[in-house]
């Protein structure tokens, strides 16, 4: 009898546990009653948040960046166009127009000629014809010269003929002397005279040009003769009186 209440006792403690067993997988199972508590207490982000989250602050960043970035740009092109304002208002210096290199022939209209008497070399009167003008101009030949009513010009000194045209830079002179009368008195139909015009040669020798001048004489005047000749042209006093 022992071993048979002990059989029973076994039986319904195996039926009970069976029942708690199945009892615990239904309230596992439908989840109406019983409450998991691991899954309701942790809490997972969702993914999109995630990534709107990310998007965002990339876009925040992107957005602030940008804004510099086109900031910095539109500053950068401010700078660039207007700057100092050299390249966009500074305005281009116009270069002045050149005058002409080439020179032209010395005439009355724009030089000055001086006609003044030495006491040495004696009967000799020094011409200095200056460039008044803008442009070099060429001195060529010798001066045509007209005392008083004269009808011709005296003959020039060919030997006196420099190796090249005399050019007059602007404020520069050139020179030439006449001898007026025979030193030794040798010279005829010797008269006074109180007026004087000189006038200038073109390049090729054969009439003259341009304006004449008329260069003053002392009050009391020259006295000249048939001896009456000129030198050429030249560039430098010294080689003019020398005739």
């Amino acid at each position: 009898m022992p071993n048979l209440r002990t059989s029973r006792i076994r039986l319904a403690g195996a039926a009970a546990t069976a029942v708690l067993a199945t009892l615990s997988l239904g309230a596992c199972s439908d989840g109406a009653g019983v409450k998991d508590e691991g899954a309701s207490t942790t809490v997972q982000p969702s993914k999109n948040t995630n990534a709107d989250s990310g998007t965002g602050a990339s876009n925040a960043g992107s957005g602030s960046s940008s804004k510099s970035s086109n900031s910095a740009g539109s500053s950068g092109a401010k700078t660039s166009a207007n700057g100092s304002g050299t390249a966009a208002h500074t305005p281009t210096s116009k270069t002045p127009a050149a005058s002409s290199a080439e020179p032209v022939t010395c005439e009355g209209s724009h030089t000055k000629t001086v006609a003044a008497p030495l006491n040495r070399p004696l009967n000799h009167m020094l011409l200095t014809v200056t460039n008044t003008g803008s442009k070099s101009c060429y001195l060529y030949g010798y001066p045509a010269v007209r005392f008083g009513e004269a009808q011709a010009v005296p003959p020039v000194i060919e030997d006196s003929q420099p190796q090249a045209v005399v050019t007059l830079q602007p404020g520069e002179s050139g020179y030439a002397s006449v001898n007026l009368s025979a030193a030794d008195g040798s010279g005829t139909n010797g008269h006074t005279v109180k007026s004087l015009s000189v006038y200038f040669q073109g390049r090729s020798g054969s009439e003259s040009v341009g304006t004449g001048a008329h260069p003053s004489l002392p009050a009391n005047g020259v006295h000249v003769d048939d001896s009456l000749k000129v030198t050429y042209w030249q560039q430098e006093m010294e080689d003019a009186i020398n005739w």
